[in-house]
């Protein structure tokens, strides 16, 4: 009898979610912010997490990040439950958060390397890395100068930045170009988008902006705390029958978008 090879181990992990979310249920006593919400985020794809104000989206990164705990469902990162092993399961991610969380008064890179030593990195290997995604960034002239003096586009540059230090599996970003002018929005973008296709990484990029989402990404459509419609960005449109990203969100929604 002919028996299957085993999957090379890189294989397996290239098939396995980075992100997992299952049945995910919470409300703020009796407002209900996520009703059964499901989807995975894969490695090498950018996943636009869709919604307008008060969809659920930053309930869903605070249940994601641990700050919240779910009322239902379950969440795996990187093939580990969140509930059952916390500290392993958020090793693996990085985070930007709607909010700045830069301290103004460091330079850029004392505020990274204060991220990488609560990481328990060594100090030579973080000022590698450090470099490393400054330069990534655009930003390694602005390494020596205080977050305070900073324009939004820029302090946004080193939140990612800090935020790839320990080179994660899985990155997720919370509305972060929110208050950006459109050329620093575009480039961001951009830049997000590459390190999911040319570094594998896999993104959960929220946001209410549908310029920011291409036909070729993978789309989750929130509402209201459910998921209205999931798939690559073109078949979701397709799906609905609308002419463009924006029509599409309209249909499923009853909202327009930005």
């Amino acid at each position: 009898m002919n028996e299957t090879a085993p999957l090379p181990a890189s294989k397996v992990a290239e098939m396995q979610p980075a992100l997992a979310v299952e049945g995910l249920g919470y409300a703020y006593g009796p407002v209900v912010a996520l009703d059964n919400v499901s989807f995975d985020v894969r490695p090498s794809r950018f996943t636009g997490l869709l919604g307008p104000n008060g969809a659920g989206k930053t309930t869903l990164f605070a249940l994601i990040t641990r700050l919240l705990r779910p009322a239902s469902g379950w969440i795996e990162i990187a093939g580990e439950d969140l509930a059952e092993a916390s500290s392993a399961a958020l090793a693996p991610l990085g985070i930007v958060f709607q909010q700045p969380t830069l301290d103004l008064d460091l330079t850029v890179r004392q505020n990274l390397r204060y991220f990488a030593s609560l990481r328990g990195m060594a100090r030579s290997q973080a000022d590698r890395r450090i470099e490393r995604e400054l330069e990534r960034m655009d930003m390694g002239a602005r390494a020596h100068e205080r977050v305070r003096t900073l324009n939004g586009g820029h302090r946004r540059r080193v939140e990612i930045a800090r935020a790839l230090l320990h080179d994660p599996q899985l990155l997720i970003l919370d509305e972060p170009t929110v208050g950006l002018d459109v050329p620093t929005r575009a480039a961001i973008v951009d830049h997000v988008h590459g390190l999911a296709q040319q570094d594998g990484l896999a993104v959960l990029w929220a946001t209410h902006l549908i310029d920011e989402i291409l036909d070729d990404d993978t789309l989750i459509v929130l509402h209201k705390g459910k998921v209205v419609d999931r798939g690559r960005t073109a078949d979701v449109v397709s799906r609905s029958g609308a002419r463009d990203l924006g029509a599409a969100f309209e249909k499923l929604t009853g909202e327009g978008m930005s």
